[in-house]
């Protein structure tokens, strides 16, 4: 049975997305991401939090809006801060190497 990660930040247009190309091919795995801003490129659904085994966001402020939008849909659900800043673009080569490094643990 495949692991779905749900990835989230501001505005999806940078870090999850990143996150989501980067991760998409590996086996056994599926990921989705969205943004939590009211102008995000993908707005964070209903739908997407309960499809999600493991929701991972970049930011502690984004675990907060996540709780605040979403926290009846979060019972049982894993969600972990990443700690990556909103200092690089799309598919940056520093960034993919963060995002593997700091997501390791919640692929296996």
């Amino acid at each position: 049975m495949s692991k779905r990660l749900l990835f989230l930040c501001s505005r999806n247009r940078l870090r999850s997305p990143t996150a989501e190309a980067v991760f998409a091919g590996y086996p056994g795995i599926e990921t989705d991401s969205a943004g939590l801003a009211p102008d995000a490129e993908l707005r964070l659904t209903a739908e997407q939090v309960e499809w999600a085994d493991i929701i991972l966001v970049m930011e502690r402020v984004h675990q907060q809006r996540l709780k605040k939008g979403f926290g009846k849909l979060l019972g049982g659900k894993k969600v972990a801060v990443l700690d990556i800043p909103d200092d690089y673009q799309f598919m940056e080569p520093a960034l993919v190497e963060l995002l593997k490094s700091k997501c390791g643990p919640f692929l296996s």
